[in-house]
């Protein structure tokens, strides 16, 4: 095999991958706007609970941080 057909095999290797992959990610994607629906169903507040998950992928510190800024702002704009 020459160096062109093994270099054009392992890029085409490389593209179904990926597109194997992002077929999964479409499929965890529409799992998770499932579970979303499903929690709106009983009653929860679905852009609450995005926040509520972003905010516990922060670390502590960081999320101590954004807390005493955004108390900050909200002070010196009169909605505390």
């Amino acid at each position: 095999m020459s160096e062109g057909n093994v270099a054009a095999e392992q890029l085409r290797l490389f593209i179904e991958r990926i597109e194997r992959l992002e077929e999964e990610k479409k499929g965890m994607a529409d799992d998770i706007r499932d579970v979303y629906s499903e929690a709106k169903s009983q009653g929860y507040e679905p852009k609450i609970m995005r926040e509520v998950i972003r905010l516990r992928k922060m670390e502590a510190h960081d999320r101590a941080e954004r807390d005493a800024i955004l108390d900050t702002y909200k002070a010196a704009l009169g909605l505390a």
